[in-house]
């Protein structure tokens, strides 16, 4: 059976999973849409507070000892003027996939935050498609000015 579970920190509702077994899941699966370790581990530093403005959450869907969704949330702290909550990474094991992990990490994620949510995601990225029956819009290009 597949529990979910929200962690905050380190210490307020720890997983019994560490940040490189979060970092090492999520690096493994988010497949060609994903960041180097290094950036996931900055992200769950920034979920977890490490530094002072930084907080978030981490929701891990988990079975028989290993995870098999993951997702962290970062929270903007700046409520009014843009997306209070930014979906930084969300993935399911490949073997999992097509059971409703995804849609239940997505109901979850929904549920635990007040205001509004953003994310990235490429065109062609499959994932689209349930972003979008969660109502999830475009309502921006996004673009950047690489330094």
């Amino acid at each position: 059976m597949i529990e979910y579970q929200v962690s905050y920190s380190d210490s307020e509702n720890p997983t019994s999973f560490s940040r490189d077994d979060i970092a090492d899941f999520l690096y493994h699966h988010l497949d060609e849409y994903g960041d180097t370790k290094e950036a996931i581990l900055k992200c769950i530093a920034y979920a977890y507070g490490d530094a002072p403005g930084q907080d978030g959450f981490i929701l891990i869907a988990h079975e028989e000892g290993a995870i098999v969704g993951a997702v962290i949330i970062n929270h903007t702290n700046m409520s009014g003027y843009i997306p209070e909550h930014i979906l930084v990474y969300i993935a399911v094991d490949a073997s999992q996939r097509g059971k409703g992990i995804g849609k239940q990490l997505m109901e979850q994620i929904i549920t635990e935050t007040e205001g509004d949510i953003a994310l990235h995601v490429e065109p062609e990225n499959p994932a689209k498609f349930l972003y979008e029956k969660y109502g999830f819009t475009n309502k921006y290009l996004e673009m950047r000015l690489r330094k």
